[in-house]
């Protein structure tokens, strides 16, 4: 956990919302200059915090309307901080919580050192990674109804297989194998909703690789090395990264990707493990995948996967493999090298 610690004549708090926003502006002594709800507009914001420009610091909450005054406070050269909503839960106590108390608590934990930051993912890929988390979630959505569709066959005890039916030519012939109507229509439905769906993902993709290859084509070109990791898994790491030396240590850089557990300790006993919700769920589902894809007709990664099984089991031997790729992603973009797969599994 990083937290903003520097020094600055004015501290601004701020509970964002979608039309109001509720600013506290804070001095260096800690007396109230400005605590007021404002309509959440450019402009109105810039008036409020203008007596104060020459030495102000800026925070927000992280949430889903954060990216206009991010946007805003680097255009206008004003320094702001994105305060980690879970790290701050964590510490937002108290009877009472309104809009008003929660500024003024963000612009003391500010003034006071203790905001604990989130990353302020710049414009310039910002857009292109939302439309990929986009891709993800609809590529689920269909992945939802196959599986609706198998779970079908297995209820009505139907023996003959339906077979891969993400491919389209398989898809002939499922609706016929079930023989009550309401069935036959709820397959239907399933398969016409998948037909939309195709489309719609293969456009996205074009559109998302298109952009990609103006954006960091070296690095794409480098996690493509490994065995695996195609164009859109390649995509969805570098995205979600960004900037692989915003991590001083690939400790930093597993947690984040949730590929390590936090142990809780108090007076030398162990209470289990905690932080599940802490770091990136995008980059732990892509090592995950990345994992399950690499042992696909790689003889040694299979070995190791075994060897790991037969002692953990292979749910963790396939969490370990995905946070031996995670460490090899780090170094292999902090070094700008190829995947190796000899230096992978120590040859």
């Amino acid at each position: 956990m990083n937290f903003y610690t520097k020094q600055h004549k004015y501290y601004c708090g701020i509970d964002l919302h979608t039309n109001k926003m509720y600013v506290c502006i804070l001095d260096e002594a800690g007396e109230i200059m400005v605590h007021r709800n404002i309509k959440t507009d450019r402009e109105v914001f810039l008036k409020v915090i203008e007596p104060y420009r020459e030495d102000i610091v800026v925070c927000v909450e992280c949430m889903f309307t954060w990216y206009w005054i991010a946007d805003l406070c680097g255009e206008e050269n004003i320094p702001f901080v994105l305060g980690h909503a879970l790290y701050m839960k964590a510490i937002h106590g108290g009877k009472a919580k309104n809009d008003k108390i929660d500024s003024h608590k963000i612009a003391r934990l500010l003034r006071g050192g203790m905001i604990p930051q989130a990353y302020v993912y710049p414009p310039k890929m910002r857009s292109t990674r939302d439309l990929l988390r986009r891709r993800t979630h609809l590529v689920r959505k269909r992945a939802e109804l196959f599986s609706h569709i198998q779970n079908t066959r297995s209820q009505y005890n139907i023996d003959e297989p339906i077979g891969k039916i993400s491919r389209p030519k398989h898809r002939e012939g499922v609706v016929e194998m079930f023989d009550d109507p309401s069935a036959q229509n709820m397959i239907a439905v399933d398969l016409q909703v998948i037909e939309a769906y195709d489309p719609i993902i293969a456009s996205l993709e074009w559109n998302i690789v298109k952009t990609a290859r103006h954006h960091d084509p070296i690095s794409i070109a480098i996690l493509n090395t490994i065995s695996g990791i195609g164009k859109i898994l390649s995509m969805v790491i570098l995205y979600e990264i960004h900037n692989i030396n915003r991590f001083p240590t690939v400790q930093d850089f597993a947690s984040y990707c949730r590929l390590v557990k936090c142990s809780k300790e108090s007076n030398g006993k162990k209470y289990g493990s905690g932080g599940k919700k802490i770091g990136n769920a995008h980059l732990k589902w892509a090592f995950s995948e990345a994992a399950v894809l690499f042992i696909r007709g790689n003889k040694q990664a299979k070995k190791y996967l075994d060897k790991h099984a037969n002692k953990h089991g292979k749910g963790k031997a396939l969490t370990i493999l995905a946070h031996k790729l995670g460490r090899a992603v780090y170094f292999m973009l902090k070094n700008k090298k190829p995947f190796d797969q000899e230096i992978f599994f120590g040859l």
